[in-house]
């Protein structure tokens, strides 16, 4: 009997670890929303990096996270590095910024985990509105692609990312 439970054990986490095995090397997600103000106002709260994190949900989430502001305030180049109890730690440079239509930034994260992704900003302009999506890819080497067979990288990030453009929308509809 208990031979058989273990075979069992065993054939179920075999069977988890090579379904990890054949999901995408990739992963893309993305939210939008439309804010109610020019293009020029929403791209300054985000190719600004100290802008940025007065409503970046990620930041916003340890009241004691640890920012380093490097480079220039904003544009290619401008970045910050955090460390934090709750988020980890990792650096986001801006790599691209075409006012007032995109900005893309390189995200590195060192803890929990290493990874590098890309993140875009687009924002296209709607009338007295502004559609902007935010979203990010980046490679799933085979540990996220066994975390991600349990609960997908959308579920995981899309409600942060939800939550960083309500606060993006509330600072760029202000005053």
């Amino acid at each position: 009997m208990f031979k058989t439970l273990l075979l069992v054990i065993a054939a179920a986490v075999a069977a988890v670890l090579l379904y990890a095995a054949t999901r995408p090397d990739s992963f893309s997600l993305q939210r939008s929303t439309t804010i109610s103000a020019p293009p020029q106002k929403i791209h300054a709260l985000i190719n600004d990096v100290k802008a940025f994190n007065t409503w970046n949900p990620f930041a916003l989430k340890d009241p004691a996270i640890k920012l380093r502001y490097e480079g220039p305030p904003s544009g290619p180049g401008a970045a910050y590095a955090w460390e934090s109890e709750t988020v980890g730690a990792g650096r986001m440079e801006i790599i691209e910024a075409a006012a007032p239509s995109r900005v893309a930034m390189r995200l590195d994260f060192e803890k929990p985990m290493k990874a590098s992704n890309r993140v875009e900003f687009r924002l296209q302009p709607m009338g007295a509105q502004t559609e902007v999506t935010w979203a990010m890819s980046g490679p799933m080497p085979y540990l996220s692609k066994l975390i991600t067979s349990f609960v997908s990288m959308d579920r995981m990030v899309g409600p942060d990312f939800e939550a960083g453009l309500a606060n993006l929308k509330a600072a760029a509809e202000k005053g």
